[in-house]
């Protein structure tokens, strides 16, 4: 284990009695470590800690890529924090391993009734809730309405058919054969544009990567095959070029469509200026049409460690971080959010709360996030049980290889169904 990161699991918070003068101390353990995140959470923390006397939070954090080492590492010590924010995806391995406690049953009822189906099943393992869903990011289409136009398509693609044709339409070579843009962004740097979109096509395509029983994985089916081919067909008609960075691309007009996550439009905003109007969302493509829409859905959650001395305290804080409304300026008189759902927004994000979504994306104005909002109602969350994070590492090295012409289609399902067999039934 990295040395700071041990260093950092060894040194106690001070926690306090609760005694009169002496208030009980949470801590609060994230990835929200600089900029906009860090100082959006850390505004309803000190509102928190200015209107409660016996008990205050104090935030700490570490970069996301740290993240699940450090819940470990200081668990393993014995100086977990109260209150921890994983990505879902690791829920079934830190339930596995004790970390998480289960919410009590009037909370686990407020996050069942709140939230979208997808949002707590993603703060879920085998059905018991373990936490407030926070940042819930789905999947959608990005494209750019410019490079669309040049090419004489009116708008963007809903099957995939029609995504095949614009990708082809749009993509562009200089006369050595180099990639001048790309028409479809598939990406090798990183999970988000690897897996993410992938497990998107798949979701659109009524495919499933794991088994609902969890203990085997599903991409060898028809749908998963469909994947697949699709991604390969791209490839091979080089209207899609891996080795490109969409994250650096798609800003410069060098990606004509990609498919990623809500939390992308800030981002896109602040690189881009003014050229950021070329920008348009859609639905993730349907195989036919008329067929149904789904998509995939990430998201992190905030619970409760099993270690908390002061457990009740800690859900009471949750409750009112994740459930307590403020009013939402210009959205209207009368107009309230919760804090949770406000501070997502503010940093380009969104919650798994359609109705807060509704009122706050009406306020903020930007039109490329309703399709995300919309998309909570029919996304499909990760699966998350024990081996999640591994079989995600599996199925993107799988991915890359048929990409890069290492594996054919019919290799990349059999390698990632035994890679990924292997992963989930193991004895975490």
């Amino acid at each position: 284990m990295p040395s700071a990161l041990l260093a950092a699991g060894c040194a106690a918070p001070h926690r306090g009695t609760g005694r009169p003068g002496d208030p009980i101390v949470l801590t609060l353990l994230s990835h929200y470590a600089s900029g906009d995140l860090k100082a959006a959470l850390q505004g309803p923390v000190d509102e928190w800690n200015a209107t409660h006397d016996r008990v205050k939070v104090r935030t700490t954090a570490v970069e996301f890529t740290d993240l699940l080492t450090t819940f470990m590492v200081r668990q393993a010590a014995g100086r977990g924090a109260d209150l921890l924010h994983p990505y879902c995806l690791w829920n079934g391995q830190l339930v596995r391993a004790g970390v998480l406690r289960p919410a009590p049953p009037e909370h686990a009822e407020e996050i069942r009734r709140g939230y979208g189906e997808a949002a707590v099943g993603a703060a879920s393992v085998d059905g018991t809730v373990y936490g407030y869903p926070t940042e819930v990011q789905t999947y959608a289409l990005y494209y750019n309405k410019r490079l669309l136009r040049e090419a004489g398509v009116d708008g963007p693609p809903r099957t995939w058919r029609e995504l095949e044709e614009t990708a082809r339409r749009t993509a562009r070579r200089d006369r050595y054969g180099n990639t001048l843009v790309q028409g479809f962004g598939l990406s090798t740097y990183d999970d988000s544009t690897t897996v993410g979109q992938t497990l998107a096509l798949l979701s659109a395509a009524g495919g499933r990567f794991v088994a609902a029983d969890g203990r085997s994985t599903a991409i060898e089916s028809p749908a998963g095959r469909a994947v697949l081919d699709l991604e390969h067909r791209l490839v091979s008609r080089r209207a899609s070029a891996p080795g490109v960075n969409v994250y650096q691309a798609f800003p410069s007009g060098q990606v004509a469509m990609v498919i990623s996550a809500g939390w992308w439009t800030a981002s896109l905003k602040a690189l881009m200026g003014k050229d950021y109007r070329d920008v348009g969302v859609a639905p993730v493509p349907v195989p036919d049409a008329g067929d149904t829409h789904a998509t995939l859905c990430t998201g992190f959650m905030l619970g409760v460690n099993t270690a908390s001395e002061h457990p009740h305290e800690a859900w009471e804080f949750l409750r009112w971080l994740n459930t307590g409304r403020t009013g939402v300026h210009g959205a209207g008189r009368g107009a309230t959010a919760t804090r949770m759902s406000s501070l997502q927004v503010s940093v380009g994000s969104l919650t798994g709360r359609a109705d807060d979504m509704r009122t706050l994306l009406g306020a903020a104005g930007d039109p490329n996030l309703r399709s995300f909002a919309d998309a909570l109602a029919y996304a499909v969350p990760e699966p998350n049980g024990p081996g999640a994070q591994q079989a995600k590492a599996v199925l993107r090295k799988n991915i890359e290889a048929l990409w890069t012409g290492r594996q054919s289609v019919d290799e990349a399902l059999r390698s990632t169904r035994r890679q990924v067999d292997q992963e989930v039934a193991r004895a975490w």
